[in-house]
């Protein structure tokens, strides 16, 4: 009869054999890490490592234990690296970074662009981060916005990014891959829609809204109660305000926010009729120049992978080993290449501070195309 209280013991000593072979391994790579430091050698060598795995599944006795070696030892190069990487940066073998530190931002007196017109949330949430002495003006879409910065017409740009609702403004996240520019700020609006029409108007004569479809989408609830009512997708809210406003038409309404309406004369119809009363947009401040301010607590990366098993693992692992609490991860599709991603990160930390460099430096090693889009 099998004695399970053995069996626990003889794991307990296996385990332990284990803990102690593992620590000689990495002393051993530390010394690795050394001759590295001292010959410029990078850190990873991906076809030895490939090499390695293949070698060491060989000498298992079973398909399934050779997976699971080259699983284990696969996490165990990986860790090596890790301390690799840190042990490069204690030794002042820092890499090079285009981004500057600030005290502060130059916020007073700057040159602001926002995508829509006067009374859009971006409007609102360009005037909360910046305040009201500055120039401003507005474009038709959010491409032409990051235009504008890269032309000079403009020092920074207010962008939608993410909805508490709807979810993620995914040009968004393809114009900060298409432009090389950097968020250093972010404001949070809450996004409390109004339904909106001219001051003879009621709910009665409506036929037709019009607002952004994300506005829409956010007050689905409502909106199904009026079947009858057509919806219409419109550029944002305040464009959407302001087509009610000019064409004078008392079977159009807008869905948009309080100040819109009374920003355009209209008469507001109805309130809270978002679906989500914690209903929120978050928007990011992005420049030209790379700039960071000392008091920076986010940083927004992305990076590619090769379509592999483990790949998002592994490079993920670089936050988890230099103990940075990632706050979001969202992929967009690399366009011309099927079925390949590009994921887009966002961690709390600083670009001086030594965990964050160290998992730079391992990301950058490891993953393709990293891009550090601000730290803000």
């Amino acid at each position: 009869m099998l004695d399970l209280q053995k069996m626990r013991n003889d794991i307990d000593v296996i385990d332990t054999q284990i803990v102690k072979l593992f620590e000689e391994r990495m002393k051993i790579c530390e010394d690795v890490a050394q001759f590295k430091i001292e010959t410029g050698k990078p850190v990873f060598d991906k076809s030895r490592e490939q090499e390695k795995l293949e070698s060491l599944g060989g000498k298992a006795h079973n398909d399934f234990n050779r997976c699971g070696v080259q699983e284990l030892f696969e996490q165990i190069m990986s860790i090596s690296r890790k301390r690799q990487y840190q042990l490069l940066q204690e030794n002042g073998m820092e890499e090079k970074t285009d981004f500057v530190k600030i005290e502060d931002l130059k916020k007073e007196h700057a040159t602001v662009v926002f995508q829509g017109v006067e009374g859009a949330y971006s409007f609102a949430a360009m005037h909360t981060f910046f305040g009201e002495e500055i120039k401003s003006f507005h474009v038709d879409t959010w491409k032409d916005a990051m235009e504008a910065i890269k032309t000079g017409r403009a020092e920074f740009a207010v962008l939608p990014i993410e909805n508490s609702t709807a979810g993620i403004v995914q040009d968004i996240y393809d114009l900060l891959t298409e432009y090389d520019h950097v968020i250093v700020g972010e404001q949070i609006i809450p996004c409390e829609h109004v339904l909106m029409g001219l001051p003879c108007t009621s709910l009665s004569d409506i036929r037709t809204v019009y607002s952004h479809p994300q506005a829409l989408m956010q007050c689905r609830e409502y909106l199904e109660e009026h079947r009858d009512w057509q919806q219409m997708e419109w550029s944002n809210t305040a464009a959407a305000a302001k087509k009610v406003a000019d064409e004078k038409d008392p079977a159009q309404a807008a869905i948009g926010s309080r100040h819109a309406a009374k920003h355009f004369g209209l008469t507001v119809l109805e309130e809270g009729i978002y679906s989500n009363v914690n209903n929120s947009t978050r928007f990011i401040i992005v420049t030209r120049e790379k700039i960071y301010c000392r008091d920076a607590r986010k940083i927004s990366v992305s990076y590619e992978l090769p379509h592999e098993s483990g790949s998002l693992y592994n490079s993920l692992s670089h936050f988890i080993y230099n103990g940075l609490n990632m706050t979001k991860i969202e992929s967009r599709p690399i366009m011309e290449r099927n079925w390949e991603y590009r994921f887009f990160v966002d961690f709390e930390g600083n670009l001086s501070d030594s965990a964050v460099k160290n998992a730079l430096r391992g990301l950058r090693s490891e993953a393709q195309n990293l891009r550090v889009h601000g730290n803000y």
